[in-house]
């Protein structure tokens, strides 16, 4: 049995195709909608009581998080459920990841192979409690950017609300974020911690990051302005984002990130708590199903 849990807002419109579309698939299916904010993850937890071996993630970024967190709220180490991705949401990093395709016929012919791959498995702990992501934690202009995305230009645009959203936030004041647990402290107004190498969709600024190497990399801009980011996308187009000083790039198991001043976090695009806050990595903790003839091709080859 597959449960698919799905998300109704996800690309609009689309959604309501996606129910007849998903309806029409073959296969034991359960498709279990959301209903708001935070049910993906108690729809995951159920889902795993009942003993379910395939749980399949149908959305964005978020419906992912949500329902990795219910995967990890529901048992011990390594999850039993393997996880699916149906890519529908604006962004989908994760999905890009994994080399997912965004055609939901191709991409449920890859779920239903089951080809499953363990990964590693990062959270935050912060004053708000714990939440696990699989992709990407960030705070300080990023951060500052999601609390500023207009959403109703997000559906009509997609990511490029982001764009303007941090263009927004570059004219707020940025704090200064410190940065420990590497191999020496390092302060900045753009910090981003990453367990993949994508970040914003098919960009790689984690370049020597792997899902599988128990670490998390760290990429730092000490100083977050419309100059340095020109410099960093520049850098990071001529694929030489890991050789520009402006950002320092380190990896560990696990980082803290404090601040002076009150500074939000994001994780997997969503802002969920204010620093101080330190990240961590469980090795091979979920098993997620991938492409096979993606997975097994060599990285350079994969974007």
């Amino acid at each position: 049995m597959i449960a698919v849990i799905f998300n109704p807002t996800a690309r609009g419109d689309k959604a309501v195709g996606f129910r007849r579309q998903l309806a029409a698939l073959s296969g034991p299916i359960q498709l279990r909608p959301t209903r708001g904010p935070g049910d993906a993850s108690i729809l995951a937890a159920a889902a795993a009581a009942e003993g379910i071996g395939t749980i399949v993630a149908a959305g964005g970024d978020g419906t992912v998080n949500e329902v990795v967190n219910g995967l990890a709220a529901a048992g011990s180490f390594p999850i039993g459920p393997r996880l699916g991705v149906l890519p529908l949401g604006t962004v989908n990093v994760f999905a890009k990841e994994l080399g997912l395709p965004s055609d939901l016929a191709t991409g449920w012919e890859i779920i239903r192979a089951g080809r499953g791959e363990c990964i590693d498995l990062a959270w935050a702990d912060h004053g708000g409690g714990r939440r696990w992501f699989v992709q990407l934690a960030g705070a300080g202009l990023d951060s500052q950017a999601i609390a500023q995305v207009d959403w109703g230009l997000k559906k009509r645009v997609g990511p490029l609300a982001y764009v303007w959203a941090g263009f927004r936030a570059l004219r707020s004041p940025l704090p200064v974020i410190r940065v420990t647990g590497g191999p020496e402290p390092v302060s900045g107004q753009l910090v981003l911690l990453g367990n993949g190498r994508f970040y914003g969709g098919r960009f790689p600024v984690f370049r020597g990051a792997s899902l599988s190497d128990g670490r998390l990399d760290l990429a730092v801009l000490a100083r977050a302005n419309l100059l340095s980011l020109t410099r960093a996308a520049v850098a990071m187009a001529a694929g030489r984002l890991g050789r520009f000083s402006g950002i320092v790039h380190q990896q560990a198991p696990s980082f803290s990130l404090s601040a002076e001043a009150p500074v939000s976090f994001q994780v997997e695009g969503d802002n969920i708590g204010f620093l101080p806050a330190s990240f961590h990595i469980r090795p091979r903790a979920i098993q997620v199903i991938v492409d096979a003839q993606t997975i097994d091709r060599p990285r350079s080859d994969r974007g």
